[in-house]
């Protein structure tokens, strides 16, 4: 049966009635299903006009920059209400009352609450598995694989999530909530207005950049956040949306008459001699972080060998919580009232150290149970208190030098936190713009450096980064690595693949094949599956016309799948010692989809690597 109009038959594929393109869709038909939506992943998008603007001026992504900062800004608000009013509801506090700053509270209401909450929780969390099953991305995450991408609905369940687990005591902070709502809103709007990959993980940092900056009073602060953990880079070009996002959240949490993060810290002086003990607390401040994460993966693992279903984890671990708020109320929530009294309050070394090992035990249990949240705020109030209990102990050891504990519990803030989530230039804005003193700024700096050096040395990963290893990422940080996985083996390979059969007679294929045409052709089996490559030019070279193309062939067992990466397609030329490869559809079905040269490849990678470089230099 003759070709189509404007299809011509390939050599070897026509005996058969079908030209390749035929064969491969009637391999796919019956068995390709068109690809669900995921739930919450349809997006109206911006009219055309305002798409060719925001691409082609970067003054409408200020525009766009400032509209997440309001959007971020009124979550942060919202979720901070919301977290207050189940405090108040379950705790029978005042609306001006801090959970853990209480003096005391009805012990049954401190572990009937984390209790009950956390059952609800647990039932919660696997009732919306049911309905919406997919793992939500955090901002580090989405920027570092996948380019920004990330979905509002889960980013709403990890709200509720976070919200149930803060309200009911756990002891965890709001952060990672207000993250996340500000990074998928910003992710929505990138997408609503088809900005580039580049843009798209930029305005990702403006929404996380606006949470913190709008959670903690500090734009300078929420800026660094978004370029050391978000972004993962700093430029000069990425600054203004940042900062713009920042400012404007933080004024409309003002203008909201939201809660706002204050530290009443007097400046300290300091001198020379006192960087060797703050030098030495940066160093304790990373030892800690690193037991409160190991702490973490060793809850989770117990809670796994003991069997419990998912969902009953956080009641288990509610009533752990509830057991230590008996010594403390301090160790509810994530600390913000308590960090004020301890700060400015007069306590012995031995209630400082109880309660040091009080909250981190709480917060390690707290998420290693599965209520969810994050460590920002909890490893601040951990530091501070930490901080404070070194000046007692620096100040009982070496009366002549004592240390201002002011100064101790800052440093120590700012070391466990960088410990903890990373990002030193972050704590060191934080303590600029919390205290207004750029000696004590100076000092957290030197500290955090320390902390920041000896986690890297001695464990490798911020919280951040250490969930990431564990789920099976390598994920340092959040430098974009997404576009060498996107960078596929099915996104590069050639599609019009020249094939013949393995029986052939050479002088057939000479027939069919004039030298230089073509530099290898794929041959194939009678089932049509790959066989291995022929080279032309080795076939002409054969005088015996009583051979076959079988005789001849070449990378048998090596091909490549579609789903490879660049990286792991480079790794397989190099195995083969070849310089083109074929690509089947599976290991087993073995149907050619395509071919693929190491030329090809390289030349992709190349690309891909000068356009990383210019977005990273801002060019």
């Amino acid at each position: 049966m003759p070709p189509p109009p404007g299809e011509t038959a390939v050599p070897g594929t026509a005996r058969h009635g079908r030209t390749a393109r035929e064969t491969r869709e009637h391999r796919q038909r019956g068995t390709a299903k068109r690809p669900r939506r995921a739930l919450g992943s349809i997006v109206a998008h911006a009219p055309q006009v305002l798409r060719a603007l925001v691409r082609a001026d970067e003054i409408w992504l200020l525009v766009l920059a400032a509209f997440i900062g309001v959007a971020a800004g009124i979550a942060v608000f919202l979720i901070t209400g919301a977290a207050q009013y189940l405090h108040q509801v379950l705790f029978g506090i005042g609306h001006d009352q801090r959970l853990s700053a209480m003096d005391r509270l009805n012990p049954l209401v401190m572990i009937a609450v984390p209790v009950l909450g956390g059952a609800m929780l647990g039932l919660v969390t696997l009732g919306i598995a049911k309905i919406y099953s997919r793992r939500a991305v955090d901002p580090i995450e989405a920027n570092a694989l996948f380019g920004g991408r990330m979905s509002f609905t889960g980013s709403l369940v990890v709200v509720l999530q976070t919200i149930i687990s803060n309200g009911v005591g756990a002891s965890i902070g709001l952060e990672a909530a207000y993250t996340q709502i500000g990074s998928a809103m910003a992710s929505r709007v990138g997408h609503a207005f088809r900005v580039r990959r580049g843009d798209l993980r930029l305005l990702v940092g403006c929404g996380a950049a606006a949470a913190i900056a709008g959670a903690f009073n500090a734009p300078l602060t929420g800026a660094f956040y978004a370029f050391e953990l978000v972004i993962g880079t700093y430029a000069i070009g990425t600054f203004g949306p940042v900062a713009v996002a920042a400012l404007v959240s933080m004024a409309v949490v003002h203008g909201l008459g939201g809660e706002l993060f204050e530290l009443h810290l007097l400046p300290a002086e300091i001198v020379p001699l006192d960087y060797i003990p703050i030098l030495a607390l940066g160093m304790l401040c990373a030892l800690l972080g690193i037991a409160i994460m190991r702490g973490v993966t060793l809850t989770e693992q117990i809670f796994r060998r003991l069997g419990l279903s998912a969902w009953s984890r956080p009641a288990i671990g509610g009533l752990a919580v509830g057991l230590l708020a008996l010594a403390t109320p301090a160790v509810l929530s994530s600390g913000h009232g308590a960090l004020s009294v301890v700060v400015g309050a007069e306590y012995s070394l031995k209630y400082l150290l109880v309660l040091v090992v009080l909250k981190a035990t709480a917060s390690a249990i707290s998420i290693g149970s599965g209520f969810r949240g994050g460590l920002f705020f909890a490893s601040l109030f951990l530091g501070a208190v930490l901080g404070k209990a070194f000046a007692l102990v620096v100040g009982a050891v070496s009366p002549e030098h004592m240390i201002s504990p002011t100064l101790c519990a800052l440093v120590g803030m700012s070391g466990l936190a960088v410990a903890v989530i990373g990002g030193p230039l972050t704590m060191g804005f934080l303590a600029l713009e919390s205290t207004g003193s750029l000696p004590m700024t100076v000092a957290v700096l030197a500290a955090c450096v320390v902390s920041a050096v000896t986690v890297r040395r001695t464990f490798g990963y911020s919280f951040a980064t250490w969930r990431f290893h564990l789920r099976g990422e390598s994920i340092r940080s959040a430098v974009d690595i997404g576009w060498m996985r996107n960078l596929t083996v099915e996104r590069m390979m050639r599609r019009e693949v020249r094939t013949v059969h393995a029986d052939m007679p050479l002088p057939e294929f000479k027939h069919d094949f004039v030298l230089g045409s073509e530099h290898r052709v794929v041959v194939l089996d009678d089932e049509d599956r790959y066989v291995g490559l022929v080279q032309v030019a080795e076939v002409y070279a054969d005088a015996h016309d009583d051979h076959i193309v079988g005789d001849l062939l070449h990378h048998a067992e090596s091909v490549l799948l579609p789903k490879m990466t660049i990286k792991e397609a480079v790794a397989m030329f190099e195995n083969a010692e070849s310089d083109a490869l074929a690509v089947v559809d599976g290991p087993y079905t073995r149907h050619v989809i395509g071919l693929l040269t190491e030329q090809h490849a390289l030349r992709r990678y190349s690309e891909e690597l000068d356009r990383r470089r210019r977005e990273l230099s801002g060019e």
